[in-house]
């Protein structure tokens, strides 16, 4: 299976091919950016580590490879300038990412083409994806709260001083400052969270307002998150590649379900072969969903922002993601070995 990842010269997007390359599932990465040197340097980077690793291609490409891309990750977005409000950084985020989409179809992408939209504002991109590459909204899949959901239940084994791979726990709705905690179904162990020594209103509180805050203080710390995220990225390509079928809180397009209609957020949600294949209606309490509903206005109403800003052609040319005119010399080990069984549908 072949990944292709739009950005994959920047911290996210390295993050996410280290962590598909330490992974050893997928048997092709390739790297795009508009910076292709750094591109190049990452690549190579990969590369000369693969010996210890897995018998993979990784090298840079430019919108041409991705025609031959079984799952796209889109990583590419820009950070905000001082002084920028939210809504001009989400539109600068917007006219970037509707110009990788232009780049996307004019370079043939297939119908059984997986999307793995990373960018934020994540939920609003995914949106914006499922109305414009025509695919089924089952293939374009938003990370969504996965991070926030890892960070979660990390913070939650540090401060309860459990195991983190025994931690369950969710974080539901926008990927930013509407995002809800579901208590009601946390677990370590199997065992009832709200039961374990030591969990109380206040330890609640603080873990939730640490990991609300967690981007900004790794932002505030290094610069931006990279490890995390790449790993959280490979939970999601790895469940579509090996048909794992894991319910993941992913930002998909969600109509009906717990009262919620034409948006993209994050529910638990079966992924697997095919994408997104089931939403599952979660039993939450009566605050975890008034939360979670809240959390879908406050997207619907960015995204109609978003749409009427597009609609009366507000949208500036951004900042191609990657040179797609610009010819590859490839080797034969960059060629993407055929998978039959990836070609249907």
């Amino acid at each position: 299976m072949k990944v292709t990842i739009i950005g994959g010269g920047g911290l996210v997007g390295s993050s996410t091919a280290f962590a598909l390359q330490c992974g050893g599932v997928v048997s092709s990465i390739c790297l795009i950016d508009a910076n292709a040197d750094k591109a190049q340097g990452e690549a190579l980077d990969l590369l000369h580590g693969a010996s210890l690793v897995a018998d993979q291609r990784i090298y840079a490409g430019d919108m041409s490879d991705m025609a031959s891309s079984n799952i796209v990750v889109v990583t590419a977005g820009l950070r905000r300038k001082p002084n920028e409000s939210r809504l001009d950084l989400i539109n600068r985020n917007v006219d970037l990412f509707t110009g990788i989409l232009d780049q996307m179809k004019s370079a043939g992408i297939k119908e059984n083409t997986y999307v793995v939209v990373v960018s934020n504002p994540v939920d609003v991109l995914t949106y914006l994806a499922v109305k414009r590459l025509g695919l089924p909204w089952q293939r374009v899949i938003g990370l969504g709260t996965v991070l926030d959901t890892t960070r979660f239940r990390s913070n939650l084994a540090k401060r309860l001083q459990a195991p983190a791979t025994q931690v369950n726990a969710l974080i539901l709705g926008e990927h930013g400052d509407s995002m809800v905690p579901i208590w009601s179904s946390a677990t370590i162990n199997g065992l009832p969270l709200e039961q374990w020594p030591g969990f109380d209103a206040n330890t609640a509180k603080e873990i939730f307002d640490a990991t609300k805050g967690a981007g900004a203080q790794v932002i505030k710390q290094k610069g931006g998150a990279g490890f995390a995220v790449g790993l959280s990225i490979r939970e999601v390509v790895h469940a579509i590649a090996l048909d794992s079928r894991r319910v993941l809180p992913v930002s998909t397009l969600v109509n009906g379900k717990y009262g919620i209609s034409d948006v993209c957020l994050s529910v638990p949600t079966e992924v697997g072969c095919g994408g997104a294949r089931k939403q599952i209606a979660l039993a939450l309490t009566p605050k975890e969903l008034l939360g979670l509903q809240n959390s879908a206005r406050v997207l619907r109403d960015t995204i109609a922002q978003v749409e009427m800003r597009l609609a009366s052609g507000g949208a500036k040319t951004a900042t191609p993601a990657a040179p797609a005119s610009t010819p590859a010399t490839k080797k034969w080990t960059e060629r993407p070995i055929p998978r039959a069984a990836w070609q249907k549908k």
